[in-house]
């Protein structure tokens, strides 16, 4: 339970206790400041609580936005502050000077949220100030005051602009446009239910592998009904954000469920597809695989680019203004949306074709649209690099290196060699990437030559970690090495031309890849990399590369595909475990994407 202070003497025939309750709040009086003091320290330490002048006006929703957003220590609105439990301590400092101050004169009470505010962020703590738009939030001073201010809360619809703000900013066409228009009702539904995020998260992913298991069957009634599944499953996903902002239900759980979930459900649907082939007669893994490795590194090139420029200093170029110019003029928008192939015009894309069409010819237009995509906003963030004049953070630094997924190996290497070799990081980084690569490629399965090409990548990957990532182009570092041992991986396990080691590749580089989004999901909520132990652990991207070429090249086919799937496996638990105790029990802040869509 929360608790709201009513500052001052209540106004006859306002609703605002009444309000205060429906949003879950326990309504105390306090008709001074040192009432005000009194009732505070009488609130349990661990408990939210508001301060709201008696004489506020304003719609629900606005006190929603401004008393009961989890994911701000504090936030506040005209007439009213409120406060998260790591707060208190800065809020009761502040209502003991305004007590203090005003002798525990009544009139002390005028204006003492928004001088609580004010003692807030003098006191250092970040105060939210939401965006409200039409709402109403306003404190009347006179009844020609009020009065105004009550027409103006009977002029706008409460409920429709909740609703409204509910819908992601920033989204897709498809789903702006074929899913948001009935799917924020489908939210509303679900929280007039008490139905929580988390439970429709859930259920989308339910939905999504129940989509693959029908794709799987390889029969064309299992296609079409996987189609409909997946399009379906992405309805849920987009309700399970609308919901979080219908209801500020934001967490840290849900975050991540949120970003993981929609990873596992397209993979594990590319499986599906894969197995359903395989029904028909049609052996497709390698595309299932290939379009697995470049939907990741796409993520990837975001990730790196967006964590290298997050707090950058002079973050201007003429590539960018001309991007935003181009945002100016409405159908350039949605035409720039669709190109890069979001993921709401991706699984349309691939639940279409998959029941009208074959998987093989699915895994082609995707790997076909991606790959453009990922060319497009590739070069665009390349020429963004080159033409701007950006000084990058340690912090920006820091990310990136927690992104390159270094382990012992690098470690050692750098220690060796004192990082006394320094070259430009993103170039020995694309080198190393082809070597090891154009190794496992020109080889015939069982060579060594792809063994020695490993060697060298890891003894020039950690050359470009040497120094810090800070250049124009390091942030291309972190996609260079996903893509070095993904492809390696892929490359070797086509080369093994045994039946099962294709599907085993597939699942260890699903288990490497859950590590390498865990990653970064954990640096988007400020909580750090993963404990350098489980990156030890796992071997880091050198050591799995080099495991991998060894294998290849002392194993035969078959007991190739075994270790591989040993190896996912293990890594698999490992990631796992310690990502499901992180998450569970994390002290993140709660966060929820509003990013560009995936």
């Amino acid at each position: 339970m929360s608790t709201a202070i009513l500052t001052g003497q209540p106004v006859p025939g306002s609703s605002l206790e009444g309000d205060l309750r429906s949003l879950g709040f326990d309504v105390r009086l306090a008709s001074d400041a040192g009432e005000t003091e009194t009732l505070l320290a009488a609130v349990p330490a661990d408990q939210r609580v508001a301060v709201v002048d008696a004489r506020f006006v304003g719609h629900p929703h606005a006190l929603r936005l401004g008393l009961t957003d989890p994911r701000f220590a504090a936030s506040a609105l005209p007439g009213a502050i409120s406060v998260q439990p790591e707060a208190r301590r800065a809020l009761s400092r502040a209502v003991a000077r305004e007590s203090s101050a005003s002798g525990g004169l009544a009139v002390a009470t005028e204006n003492l949220a928004k001088r609580i505010a004010a003692a807030l962020e003098a006191d250092g703590v970040a105060v939210h100030h939401p965006e409200l738009g039409t709402l109403v939030a306003a404190v009347p001073t006179d009844p020609q005051e009020r009065n105004e201010a009550r027409q103006a809360v009977a002029a706008v619809d409460d409920e429709a602009v909740r609703l409204r703000s509910a819908v992601k900013a920033r989204d897709g066409f498809f789903t702006t446009y074929c899913i948001s228009p009935y799917s924020r009702y489908l939210a509303r539904w679900c929280a007039r239910r008490g139905l929580t995020p988390n439970q429709v998260t859930t259920a989308s992913l339910l939905t999504a592998l129940i989509a693959a298991g029908c794709a799987a069957t390889g029969t064309r009634a299992g296609f079409v009904a996987a189609g409909l599944l997946l399009l379906f499953s992405f309805v849920l996903d987009c309700t399970d954000g609308q919901l979080a902002r219908y209801s500020l239900q934001y967490s840290t759980l849900g975050a991540w469920l949120d970003a993981t979930f929609d990873r596992a459900k397209e993979y594990a649907y590319y499986a599906g597809l894969a197995l359903g082939a395989a029904r028909g007669g049609d052996d497709v893994w390698a595309l299932a695989l290939g379009a697995m490795i470049l939907q990741t590194c796409r993520h990837v090139v975001d990730f790196s680019f967006n964590e290298a420029n997050h707090d950058a200093t002079a973050n201007t170029s003429p590539t960018a203004a001309l991007s935003d110019k181009l945002d100016s003029v409405g159908w350039t928008v949605w035409v720039r949306r669709m190109i890069v192939l979001p993921i709401g015009e991706r699984w349309a894309m691939i639940a279409v074709l998959t029941a009208l069409t074959t998987p093989r010819i699915t895994f082609y237009a995707l790997l076909i649209g991606c790959a453009f995509a990922a060319t497009y906003t590739t070069a665009g963030r390349v020429l963004r690099s080159l033409t701007r004049k950006a000084r990058r953070t340690d912090r920006a630094a820091r990310a990136l290196a927690d992104l390159t997924d270094s382990g012992p190996l690098a470690e050692l290497v750098n220690r060796v060699t004192r990082g006394a070799v320094r070259y430009a990081p993103a170039l020995v980084a694309f080198a190393a990437c082809a070597l090891v690569v154009l190794g496992a490629a020109l080889s015939p399965y069982g060579s060594w030559w792809p063994v020695l090409g490993a060697a060298i990548y890891v003894l020039l990957s950690p050359v470009a970690v040497a120094r810090p990532l800070k250049g124009a182009l390091d942030w291309l570092v972190p996609p260079f090495f996903r893509a070095a041992e993904y492809l390696t991986v892929l490359v070797l396990a086509a080369k093994a031309d045994v039946n099962g080691a294709l599907p085993a590749a597939f699942g260890l580089v699903a288990a490497v890849a859950y590590h390498h989004y865990d990653t970064v999901y954990r640096i988007r909520g400020n909580a750090g990399a993963p404990p350098h132990w489980l990156v030890r652990a796992i071997g880091g991207h050198e050591g799995r590369t080099l495991l991998v070429t060894v294998l290849a090249a002392s194993l035969t086919a078959a007991q190739f595909k075994v270790a591989l799937t040993v190896i996912a496996v293990a890594v698999a638990l490992l990631v796992l475990v310690e990502s499901i105790r992180f998450w569970v029990s994390a002290g993140a802040p709660a966060v929820h994407d509003e990013g560009e869509p995936a």
